[in-house]
């Protein structure tokens, strides 16, 4: 039987994926976040194989990214490494001990604040880590489409919010921005005006970025790994903006997340700028919209989305 332990010290080499909560389990003062969706994270790909001591992690939600991720942490671990990781009860926490016990793992289980939490010291050689990994890497849509990734926002699918976006858009010209890019697919519809001369494509998912970046092959495209909320002070006077926003984080909804990401187009404008934004019907995006824009028209109202046109 593995104990249990919840706050652990120093560590000689240690990583960490994700926030797990500190009231759950405790994070290693020093750990290397390896998190594709926190800017400036090692990525979890490139540690070296077999080279840490300890791992944390607060466990992704999807099941294929999940298991892609626990496997990334194991190839990284050296031979007894402890691996500790955490997750929702609803949200994986119930398939954590399985999933880990089916890469050979003897596992120690403890529940603590609607989590689940599984400590394991990493066998001398796991089982099922390359079918694993496998699964969970970046691939093209349908064998032949975009690339994309399990654990990136609508990976294997085009978003309905997007896709009636992508319906309303205009032809652009002059410089801009897609706030939230995902894999680029926007970005192709934009970039089809010859008029346009510059789009920075920013997104917090590094996964994403990789991603659009194999799939949007234009010399007038820079790429930003970068949260929004944070601001972006590279980019000023753009002509416009185009925005399939984000409204959650952590598991549950955040209509601020979306508010932000209007308060930050409006930054990047010049005046008489344009931000054209899709949003599911029910957030509430109009009384900042107001308050940042000179203009606002809802341009379409449908299958449960709103797509905005905004003039600063």
């Amino acid at each position: 039987m593995i104990k249990i332990l919840t706050s652990m010290t120093d560590t000689a080499s240690a990583a960490v994926y994700g926030f797990p909560p500190r009231e759950v389990i405790e994070t290693p003062r020093g750990a290397v976040q390896t998190a594709p969706t926190v800017p400036g994270a090692e990525p979890l790909e490139g540690l070296a194989d077999a080279s840490l001591d300890a791992f944390t992690a607060l466990a992704p939600a999807g099941a294929v990214e999940r298991r892609y991720v626990l496997a990334q942490m194991l190839r990284a671990l050296k031979p007894g490494g402890r691996l500790t990781v955490a997750a929702p009860k609803d949200r994986g926490g119930l398939r954590l001990k399985k999933e880990l016990e089916g890469f050979g793992c003897k596992i120690g289980e403890d529940a603590r604040r609607h989590h689940r939490i599984c400590v394991t010291l990493r066998p001398e050689a796991p089982t099922g880590l390359a079918e694993a990994l496998a699964d969970g890497a970046p691939r093209r849509i349908d064998g032949e489409g975009l690339w994309t990734q399990p654990g990136v926002f609508s990976w294997d699918r085009l978003d309905t919010g997007t896709a009636l976006l992508m319906s309303a858009l205009p032809a652009f010209s002059g410089a801009g921005a897609d706030l939230g890019c995902g894999i680029g697919v926007l970005a192709h519809q934009v970039l089809a005006s010859p008029k346009v001369t510059k789009l920075a494509l920013i997104d917090i998912d590094r996964r994403a970025l990789d991603a659009a970046r194999r799939n949007v092959g234009d010399e007038r495209v820079s790429f930003a790994h970068a949260d929004v909320r944070l601001g972006l002070p590279e980019l000023s006077g753009l002509n416009f903006v185009v925005s399939n926003p984000p409204f959650h984080e952590g598991g549950g909804e955040d209509k601020a997340l979306g508010q932000a990401f209007i308060r930050g187009a409006a930054a990047l404008l010049r005046k008489g700028g344009v931000l054209w934004l899709v949003a599911n019907r029910h957030l509430p995006y109009e009384a900042v919209l107001a308050e940042h824009f000179s203009r606002v028209r809802s341009a379409l109202d449908q299958n449960g989305f709103k797509v905005f046109e905004a003039v600063k």
